[in-house]
């Protein structure tokens, strides 16, 4: 221990910890935090990494970009003089993002704890089934699935093909109708329900069977049941599916890439926030825009998860004091 002499007590005493905590320590210093605080210094820059040596610093001007169009104007001028066009797709991948994160969230936990409860009775076979309801998640945010429903969708699909059958005619191609292009990819995440649906499953299982039998000497039917016991009880479980559920929503991509074609679909109508930030970035070498983009989507994340958090104890119900 001579050798350490050096090093304070502290640090000689948590040796050991903080040598199995170097392997995770390393991994976030080197690829989380410094890419993090790298792409934020990008975000001030006009930086183009095919041509490295050209980087501007230009102060806001990515963000200016981004959001000229709020104030109704199509150019402006940098602070290096340089005249910039402002993003005439940046509030339309905002629109569809929003679009699909309030109606896919709210569908797929209905749908997920609609099942979780069909899946709480005590039928034959529901380990099999609570099994087969979870594939699709394992599977769902795969390219295959991806290009899978888009043939399914496309003019001469399945899904057509089962709608002809059944006496529909004029049919649309789904992927590529700019007003239902949007919905095919909202009704694909409703379909990956299953991990909503095991964790409400979860806690489903966690309350009393005592509470139901007490209200049902009440006198109470199943849907007072359901308002007055379940949903208060699973409030905290609902809470944590809304927050993961909404964080994912908003960083959807490989559907959207796939089935939108990479560019954002027909009229922009799959133009995601990711995809477009992708698209900037990796397509048009705009590496500072981009890096601006994602600190920009990564506000938006924090600030609805905020408002939920915040929001939460006026829905929420922990049991304690009540």
């Amino acid at each position: 221990m001579r050798g350490m002499s050096g090093i304070p007590r502290f640090f000689r005493r948590n040796a050991v910890a903080y040598l199995f905590l170097a392997p995770w320590l390393v991994g976030f210093l080197v690829l989380t935090l410094y890419p993090m605080v790298y792409s934020l210094g990008l975000s001030f820059t006009d930086y183009d990494f095919t041509q490295p040596d050209s980087t501007q610093w230009i102060g806001l001007g990515n963000y200016q970009k981004m959001f000229g169009s709020v104030f109704g104007y199509d150019e402006f001028t940098a602070s290096t003089g340089e005249v910039m066009r402002v993003d005439p797709y940046y509030m339309k991948s905002l629109s569809v993002t929003f679009t699909y994160v309030f109606v896919s969230v709210p569908l797929k936990l209905v749908f997920a704890l609609a099942v979780a409860m069909l899946m709480n009775q005590k039928l034959r076979g529901v380990p099999f089934y609570r099994a087969v309801y979870y594939i699709p998640t394992l599977l769902g945010g795969s390219i295959a699935i991806a290009v899978l429903w888009r043939k399914l969708f496309e003019k001469d699909g399945l899904v057509n093909g089962v709608l002809a059958g059944l006496g529909f005619s004029d049919l649309p191609g789904w992927i590529t109708n700019p007003n239902y292009a949007l919905g095919t990819l909202i009704l694909l995440t409703v379909w990956q329900f299953g991990s909503s649906m095991i964790i409400f499953l979860a806690g489903l299982k966690q309350i009393p069977e005592e509470y139901y039998d007490a209200a049902r000497v009440d006198g109470a039917n199943r849907v007072q049941e359901f308002f007055a016991i379940t949903i208060p009880l699973l409030s905290p479980v609902i809470l944590f599916n809304l927050v993961m559920q909404m964080i994912g929503a908003f960083q959807a991509f490989t559907q959207a890439y796939i089935i939108g074609g990479g560019r954002g679909g027909v009229l922009n109508s799959t133009l995601f926030y990711t995809l477009h930030l992708y698209i900037q970035g990796w397509t048009y070498h705009e590496m500072g825009y981009a890096s601006a983009m994602a600190w920009v989507l990564l506000l938006i994340i924090g600030a609805f998860t905020a408002i939920v958090f915040r929001s939460s104890k006026w829905w929420v119900s922990y049991g304690v004091g009540e």
